[in-house]
C-alpha cells in the first residue's frame, strides 16, 4: 500500500475490510500482513482495500480504533461503577492487564513505537486503544468514589496511569522483551493484587 497523508472512505464493505484485517494482523502481525492476505480474509478485491485504505498503516490505526471502542464497551459492561475500589479495582486491573498481554496489545505497542516518530496517527491510535481508555474509565470512577468518600485523588489523571502501570509490573516487561510469552494465574494474580493493594494504600481513605 502506498504510504503518504491519505483519507480513509467508507463504504458498503467498509466494516468487512476491517474484519478481515483483523483476523490478518491478529495473527501476522503488522510487517508480515500483506494486501493480498487482507483483501482474501475480507473476501474483497484488492481495488476494493486500496479505495477504502490507501496505506496499510491508516487500516491499522483504524482496527486499533474499533478494538478500543469494543473493549470500551467490554469493560462498562463488566465494571458496575457504583461499587466500592476494592470490588472495581481487581476487574479494571484484570482487563488492563488482558490488553497489555493480548497479542493484539504487544503487536500494537511494538508497531506503534517503532512507526510512530514517522506515522504520528499510529501512536495516538494506540494511545486511545490503551492508555486514552484507562482514562476515559477510571477518572470517572475515582470522581464518583471520592464523592462517596471511598477515595482521595488529588492528582486523578497520574493516578489512573500509576494504578495502569502497577498492573503491568514486571509482567509486560517480560512480554515485550519476549522473555516470556505466557505466565501462570498465580504469577498473574501476584501482580494484580500487588497493584491493588498499593495503590488503596497511596489513595484509598482509612474508616
Amino acid at each position: 500500500m502506498p504510504d503518504g497523508n491519505q483519507e480513509v472512505r467508507k463504504g458498503r464493505k467498509f466494516d468487512q475490510v476491517l474484519e478481515g484485517a483483523t483476523s490478518v494482523f491478529m495473527n501476522e502481525g503488522f510487517e508480515r500482513a500483506s494486501v493480498d492476505d487482507i483483501a482474501k480474509a475480507a473476501g474483497v478485491s484488492k481495488a476494493t482495500l486500496y479505495s477504502y485504505f490507501p496505506d496499510k498503516r491508516l487500516l491499522f490505526v483504524e482496527v486499533m480504533r474499533r478494538e478500543c471502542e469494543r473493549r470500551a464497551r467490554e469493560a462498562d459492561d463488566l465494571i458496575d461503577k457504583s461499587y466500592p475500589p476494592d470490588k472495581v479495582l481487581p476487574l479494571a486491573a484484570q482487563v488492563i492487564m488482558e490488553f497489555f498481554l493480548s497479542d493484539f496489545g504487544i503487536q500494537s505497542y511494538r508497531m506503534s513505537v517503532s512507526e510512530s516518530p514517522n506515522f504520528r496517527e499510529l501512536g495516538q491510535g494506540f494511545y486511545d486503544a490503551g492508555p486514552g481508555v484507562i482514562e476515559r474509565e477510571l477518572i470517572p470512577y475515582f470522581e464518583e468514589a471520592e464523592a462517596r468518600g471511598e477515595l482521595s485523588i488529588p492528582d486523578k489523571l497520574l493516578a489512573a496511569h500509576q494504578f495502569a502501570d502497577l498492573c503491568k509490573s514486571w509482567i509486560f516487561a517480560q512480554r515485550i522483551l519476549h522473555l516470556r510469552e505466557s505466565f501462570t494465574e498465580e504469577e498473574k494474580q501476584r501482580v494484580l493484587g500487588g497493584a491493588v493493594e498499593t495503590f488503596l494504600a497511596r489513595y484509598g481513605t482509612k474508616g
